[in-house]
Order: structure tokens, then C-alpha cells, then sequence
């Protein structure tokens, strides 16, 4: 069964003739536990798709559905609560807090959502990603690596269905940019569905489906 349905998804920037198509037409279909790769030359509209299947930017035309919800029929409220309670985000530039140790970066979206026990499920998403001893820590305490498996645990720790990865490796060397693919495969596995964008055409060879996207057209390929 699909869990992410897009049909005919268009976004457009600027008006009249000089309107320009970040996206053009695209429709495709992700399985709840799928591994995506999102591929494509910078330009491309990869992040402009991203941003559409994040439910935080509004397609043009077209229609999102996310396990049997349209995304866009939502008042804005409603959707930021959909984003907030079933979508998870790392990015390259891992986004921690500095002034946090690596323990309250990753309750802090429990705290926000109002969780009864953020400690305890902050202590389990910390120790899936093999930093239970780094809890105490600060992040310019730890290396690139740690830095986004610690955002990998604050994103997951919710427990979202749905996890965005936008170019998760792209700072990191070739073991941490393994060890980081191999997290996000076993959520995978667990039936998280991941969407990741990713220059690295040896770990996107990897993923279950590849979703090609040039001059705003997408081309998939499982």
C-alpha cells in the first residue's frame, strides 16, 4: 500500500509568462517503509519538492496524500500539527542547539509536544544511535558524525512515520557518511519511510526507489 501518493504536483515561481516551474506535473509513490533517494543537479527542484512533501510549501496544482491525508486541504495550523506530529527533518548542517547538551537537543521536540517521559525516550533514541555515553555532552563537543546522528535521534524520537533526510552526509567523510546511511536503512526496516536527497550516487544505488529530478521533471526508478 502507498503511504506518500503525489499526483501531478506543480510549483510554480512568478507570474504570467515569466513564470518559471520549479516542478512540472511530477506524480509518484512511496510505501511506508520505503528507502527514496532524491537525485538531481543543484537547481533541479529538489528542495522545492521536499519542501512541498514537508507539507511547508504549497504546491501550485496538484495533490499530496500522506497515509490517506490531503496534505493541502489542510488549514495552515492543521498543517503545521501534521508536520509537528507525523513528519521527522535532518538536515547537512544538523541544526542543534549549542547552548543544549545532546540529551536536551533531543527531548526538546517531546517538551514542545507536551511528552509525559522526554527523558526516557530521549535516553532510547540516543542509545539507537550509539551516543548513549555522549548524552552529557555539548555539540562543539562532538564530531560531524555524532553531530547527525544526535539530529537523526531528535528527529526520529517522535516517532513520525515519515523522515526527510536533505543531503544527511554531505559534510561527512566516507565512514561517518556509511554509518549515518545504515541508521536511517534499519528505520527504514522498522517501516519508517524515508526521503532522502543525496549527490552520493553510491548510496542512493542503495535506496529501494530513486526519484531523478531535471530541469523541474521527475524520473523514478526502483
Amino acid at each position: 500500500m502507498s503511504y506518500i501518493v503525489a499526483d501531478k504536483l506543480s510549483k510554480k515561481f512568478g507570474k504570467g509568462d515569466a513564470a518559471v516551474a520549479a516542478v512540472a506535473d511530477i506524480s509518484f509513490q512511496i510505501g511506508e517503509g520505503d528507502f527514496v533517494a532524491v537525485m538531481g543537479e543543484s537547481g533541479a527542484g529538489k528542495s522545492t519538492l521536499l519542501g512541498i512533501m514537508g507539507a511547508m510549501n504549497a504546491p501550485t496544482s496538484g495533490k499530496l496524500v500522506v497515509d490517506d491525508i490531503d496534505i493541502y486541504s489542510l488549514g495552515q495550523e492543521h498543517r503545521t500539527d501534521f508536520r509537528r506530529e507525523f513528519l521527522g527533518f535532518i538536515f547537512q548542517s544538523f541544526h542543534l542547539v549549542p547552548y543544549l547538551t545532546v540529551i536536551e537537543n533531543v527531548m526538546l521536540p517531546l517538551e514542545l509536544a507536551g511528552h509525559d517521559n522526554p527523558d526516557e525516550a530521549a535516553k532510547t533514541a540516543l542509545q539507537n544511535v550509539g551516543l548513549a555515553k555522549r548524552s552529557g555532552h555539548y555539540p562543539r563537543q562532538l564530531s560531524g558524525g555524532e553531530k547527525q546522528r544526535v539530529a537523526i535521534a531528535r528527529a526520529y524520537v517522535v516517532q513520525p512515520t515519515v523522515l526527510f533526510a536533505d543531503e544527511p552526509t554531505g559534510n561527512l567523510d566516507s565512514e561517518n557518511s556509511e554509518k549515518i546511511f545504515e541508521i536511517l536503512r534499519s528505520l527504514s526496516h522498522n517501516g519508517l519511510a524515508i526521503v532522502m536527497i543525496t549527490h552520493n550516487p553510491d548510496l542512493a544505488a542503495r535506496a529501494n526507489q530513486i526519484i531523478h529530478i531535471r530541469d523541474g521533471l521527475v524520473h523514478t526508478k526502483s
